[in-house]
């Protein structure tokens, strides 16, 4: 990879010699390899066995997860949070493996729509929970620094499954309760 970006540097018109550049290409294959890190997670490991019987059958939240990915388009970020809710089916999920699998969907060439369906079945997958319900909110570089460049727009996505998309007070308690 770094054969590749050395010769990106040379096509945009830079001098990869140069002082400021010597060392980019390692720099930034280093950075795309952690960026890019959910394609080298499964969701067994990240859960790691952190699953726990629970006699609850009331709604989980876990609010504003930041998260940080890159969009498949253009190969830059958006980024933003993420609101995940939950009824138990018996089970319950460690708290910080909720963020953790929003990580690991989120460090892959992504689209937001994609993303936030990704950690809805994930969680109904894992947890067989009654239900799941995921909102995320992003801003897209690629619509601000390019394109039309609308600094302040946001792209709301949701994901609800099971009784979150079967149940409408149980969607109206879950959107009540991120906001």
């Amino acid at each position: 990879m770094k054969q590749q970006i050395h010769d990106l540097l040379v096509e945009m018109g830079e001098d990869p010699t140069r002082e400021g550049l010597i060392d980019t290409p390692a720099r930034v294959e280093k950075s795309l390899r952690y960026l890019t890190r959910g394609y080298t997670q499964t969701l067994e490991k990240v859960v790691n066995g952190a699953l726990f019987e629970a006699e609850s059958d009331d709604m989980v939240i876990v609010r504003d997860i930041e998260f940080f990915s890159l969009c498949e388009h253009h190969m830059l970020p958006f980024f933003g949070k993420c609101h995940v809710g939950y009824i138990p089916n018996g089970k319950i999920i460690g708290v910080s493996k909720v963020a953790r699998i929003v990580d690991m969907f989120a460090r892959r060439l992504q689209v937001q729509e994609r993303l936030t369906k990704q950690i809805s079945e994930a969680l109904l997958s894992i947890l067989g929970a009654q239900g799941v319900g995921v909102v995320m909110e992003a801003q897209h570089l690629c619509m601000q620094m390019r394109g039309v460049e609308k600094q302040h727009s946001v792209m709301t996505t949701s994901s609800m499954v099971g009784s979150f998309r079967r149940e409408l007070a149980t969607r109206n308690e879950f959107t009540r309760l991120i906001r």
